[in-house]
């Protein structure tokens, strides 16, 4: 992987580990499908000019669209209406990681070897542990929202992989098209007091809806989808591991989340889990990487 494209990605863990405050803000102030909604109305203002057909390509993107779009933010959105405990949910979202690679075993046919699945076994381990902590379990629904949109979004970073060729900005756009309106029903529906509540919000709430907007949909998930379309997805996915950790960190200095035995124990086995599953995926070479080797040492 080049210099430049890695720490494109770390940039994109520190964008995600803030945005938990950021989301955690604009759920309170306005609800899960109300504050997802204006996320994306703002994602679709700066993106119009992406917003554009693809010939042969269009139901991939909407199926895309509405599984890492409405589908992935209302369960987090939710998920982060249902709990307190922000550094918890920062913790599962990690599930991602293995969810990824299980994925791409599964439907791409790439390749994990014992280590890695050991270090996926852990991070579930992990989560586990946690769900001891009397705290956590009672915030048990907010958590499993976390990991089931784990899942989805780790669905949606195998459809990514499908749009190769497609630029992602035009990806996102349309993204953001086709889940606005989903959202917008849902927050009518379920949520009829979050507009009132939004005019009655102070300036706060709009900083952190741009901040959400740009700096996590549109950079962090639009470059995402970029490094997707040139890397494995075994390889990209564990490069996301710092996210959870200075999440976790920001949320217990932001929160003065309370910190037991039980979580530290947890979060540590998960975070050794997923670093394995990083360390081994970053150092794996390729079987392309392996193939010019062997040329190279044929042609001495």
């Amino acid at each position: 992987m080049k210099p430049a494209h890695l720490a494109f990605i770390l940039f994109i863990d520190m964008l995600w580990a803030m945005n938990m405050v950021a989301v955690k803000e604009i759920i309170d102030a306005t609800g899960p499908l109300t504050g997802s909604f204006l996320r994306y109305v703002i994602v679709l203002l700066f993106m119009l000019p992406w917003l554009r057909l693809v010939k042969g390509r269009m139901l991939d993107i909407v199926i895309a669209g509405i599984v890492s779009g409405a589908i992935f933010m209302a369960l987090g959105g939710l998920s982060f209406a249902l709990t307190e405990n922000v550094a918890a949910l920062a913790i599962a979202g990690q599930l991602g990681v293995p969810f990824s690679l299980l994925l791409a075993v599964i439907f791409l046919g790439e390749k994990i070897r014992w280590i890695r699945i050991v270090g996926t076994g852990a991070s579930f381990v992990g989560i586990a542990i946690m769900g001891f902590d009397p705290a956590i379990w009672d915030e048990r629904l907010g958590v499993s929202l976390t990991i089931i949109a784990s899942f989805t979004w780790a669905v949606g970073s195998l459809l990514f992989r499908r749009l190769k060729g497609v630029n992602p900005l035009t990806i996102h756009a349309w993204l953001a098209f086709v889940s606005a309106p989903v959202l917008l029903a849902g927050a009518l529906w379920f949520e009829p007091s979050g507009f009132a509540r939004v005019a009655d919000a102070d300036t706060a709430l709009w900083g952190w809806l741009l901040y959400a907007a740009v700096g996590s949909s549109i950079i962090g998930h639009a470059g995402m989808s970029w490094l997707l379309q040139r890397y494995p997805v075994t390889t990209i996915m564990p490069l996301t591991l710092p996210t959870p950790l200075v999440a976790a960190i920001i949320a217990v200095v932001v929160y003065d989340t309370p910190i037991s035995m039980e979580f530290v124990i947890g979060a540590l086995v998960t975070f050794v889990g997923v670093a394995v599953v990083t360390w081994r995926s970053v150092t794996q070479k390729t079987d392309e990487e392996l193939v010019k080797e062997w040329a190279r040492e044929v042609k001495r």
